[in-house]
């Protein structure tokens, strides 16, 4: 395609360009940086509806010869600079000269693996989902260990500062914590599997049923992951805790109240019930003993697996309601109950787990069920919330889902306007180069045109010897349409910011619109919990902006943890984990709560 001659004015001066109509205003801005020494991020080109943004297709704009863009922004480095070349403010190294460390922590690098230290695949899972939770990162990089006391108190001691000898796991090998803490420090600077050998005798410490040995007698005994997981959650809970302002946000006289503790899986990883407990009998009613209404913690959703049920909704359903055998004190004997829960509060990370596993009697041992349940990438919960919940969360995620449905029509209509631009480009190309002969074709077919007389063409209008009057039409461009798509999302999203109850806005852990992505997986392999193999499946986060800080897309894709071997996979091979016989299939489920955004992202998404 060819380009068009434009002028660009800033400050004072004038610029003439080349512009491409086939490229975008990315590529525009960065012809201007090398004429200004403006930056693309600090540039402000005013169009019609609006400013130049990077993804605007430039054929889009209508621009004809000769057409003059304003343009404002000053160089980051300072007046004068303008088309001066620098020198980089940091020496450009490559992968080969960096270290194991940095070339680990590089955006986009192959996670560390976790050697397989005889039957630890349980643990090596667990580890691995857990450790892809940010704001676990980040709150356990603070986490101090509390002094040692005991016995052990003298030796833990000694043994403290060896963080420079890479064993800083020794110095803490009674906190499960600090062991955790430790360990994934060590694997952000490696990309290779690494040995899990002081959290393990950590576990073993504290759980003393993880160093049960093997019935054949050589090593130790395969164990279930969600026995570890459970294990290592109950720890974190008691021992990780973040510190919190009160919550009127007033002053208090008291320091323990103006540095509230809150346990960190208490408000990112536990959920709460309301339950009620009712006896089945007519006889205890009529008796007039009343319903039992009660409030119960819970870290994870058991998902229960029967010959009914082929989704994870039909499972959770189902364990949401159970019966319990207790003492009636009105019938004065035993009596069955059903206890019926709904969900209170949804936390950030939901945690899922498939009941798969079941003591057979016959076999004594812990047998599989093999049977086939399926579960989603996007997990809708309001159903299984109190009707209190449904009502802040209803609202909230019909707006997220008109929201998303207008960002992919826009998207759409984006790329079909850019197929569009191509095609008229290439015709208006052909054209051009089949002018000449255009032309004599179309002198013929007039000439043939006035030979019939004109019979063919003639209209009301032209029989009654009038031209038919054409009211004028103002249509408007293609960058004014996208600017007012932009406005009407932008407006949406400040809509859908409103929605947010205020009792869920001022919970920073919970979920505030009922729905959830699913980012990790762990599955097992084989027919009982005492046998077979586990591995996991993480979501590949987008890549970060080194400059602004911001994640960028994903592009779908996951990573596959089996021990030390790590490998990515399409988001296909997910679906695969559903189960059906004694392939890997999943056990536990780890959710993450689709964002609601807030003002400081809008601000940053208009800037």
């Amino acid at each position: 395609m060819a380009s068009i001659p434009v002028v660009v004015k800033h400050q004072g001066k004038r610029h003439d360009v080349e512009l491409d109509p086939s490229s975008t205003g990315e590529v525009f801005k960065s012809q201007l940086y090398s004429l200004t020494g403006v930056e693309p991020e600090r540039q402000k080109i005013l169009v019609k509806g609006g400013q130049l943004k990077d993804h605007t297709e430039l054929a889009t704009l209508g621009v004809k010869p000769g057409h003059t863009f304003m343009m404002m922004g000053t160089p980051l480095t300072g007046e004068g600079s303008a088309g001066v070349l620098q020198r980089p403010k940091e020496k450009i190294r490559f992968v080969e000269d960096m270290s194991e460390a940095e070339a680990a922590k590089i955006d986009g690098a192959i996670p560390a693996g976790l050697q397989n230290l005889g039957n630890t695949c349980y643990l090596n899972s667990t580890l691995q989902t857990l450790r892809f939770v940010p704001e676990l990162q980040q709150e356990l990089s603070k986490y101090k260990a509390s002094p040692a006391s005991g016995p052990s108190a003298a030796g833990s001691a000694g043994l403290g500062d060896l963080s420079q000898f890479g064993l800083s796991g020794l110095g803490a090998s009674m906190d499960l914590t600090a062991s955790l803490r430790d360990l994934y420090q060590q694997m952000s600077e490696t990309q290779e599997g690494f040995p899990p050998l002081m959290f393990l005798n950590a576990l073993r410490t504290a759980f003393p049923q993880f160093a049960q040995r093997s019935e054949q007698g050589h090593g130790f005994a395969q164990q279930d992951a969600e026995e570890a997981w459970s294990q290592i959650v109950s720890q974190l809970r008691q021992k990780l805790k973040i510190r919190d302002a009160p919550a009127d946000g007033g002053a208090s006289d008291s320091a323990a109240q103006q540095n509230v503790e809150v346990s960190f899986i208490d408000r990112y990883l536990a959920g709460r019930f309301e339950s009620t407990l009712e006896c089945d009998e007519v006889a205890a009613r009529e008796a007039g003993e009343e319903v039992v209404k009660g409030e119960d913690a819970f870290f994870k959703l058991d998902c229960h697996i029967s010959a009914q049920i082929n989704h994870l909704r039909d499972g959770i359903l189902a364990a949401l309601e159970e019966k319990v055998e207790k003492k009636s004190t009105v019938l004065d004997r035993d009596a069955v109950y059903t206890k019926k829960s709904r969900v209170a509060r949804f936390p950030k990370y939901l945690t899922v787990h498939f009941v798969r596993f079941f003591w057979k009697r016959e076999a004594q041992k812990k047998a599989k069920i093999m049977r086939r349940v399926t579960f989603p990438h996007e997990l809708d919960v309001v159903e299984f919330c109190t009707d209190e919940l449904k009502a802040m969360l209803i609202p909230v995620r019909d707006k997220i889902r008109e929201v998303r449905k207008d960002e992919e029509d826009v998207e759409r209509a984006r790329k079909r306007q850019k197929r569009m631009d191509k095609l008229e480009a290439e015709e208006r190309e052909k054209e051009a180069k089949m002018g000449p002969v255009s032309d004599k074709k179309k002198a013929a077919e007039e000439k043939k045109g006035d030979k019939t007389g004109g019979k063919k063409g003639d209209t009301k209008a032209d029989k009654k010897g009038g031209d038919t009057e054409m009211a004028d039409v103002t249509y408007k461009s293609d960058a004014e349409l996208e600017a007012e798509r932009a406005a009407a999302i932008l407006a949406a999203k400040k809509e859908l910011i409103r929605l947010v109850n205020p009792t869920l806005a001022a919970d920073d852990g919970a979920n505030k619109s009922g729905l959830y992505e699913l980012r990790g997986v762990i599955t097992h392999q084989g027919a009982s919990a005492d046998s077979g193999h586990y591995t996991s499946y993480v979501k590949k986060e987008g890549r970060k902006d080194p400059t602004t800080g911001k994640t960028g897309d994903e592009d779908g894709k996951w990573w596959w943890f089996n021990d030390d071997k790590v490998s990515e996979v399409e988001a296909e091979k997910i679906d695969t984990l559903a189960g059906g016989g004694e392939s890997h299939s999943a056990l536990i489920l780890l959710y993450r709560a689709i964002p609601v955004p807030t003002e400081t992202d809008l601000v940053e998404e208009t800037g």
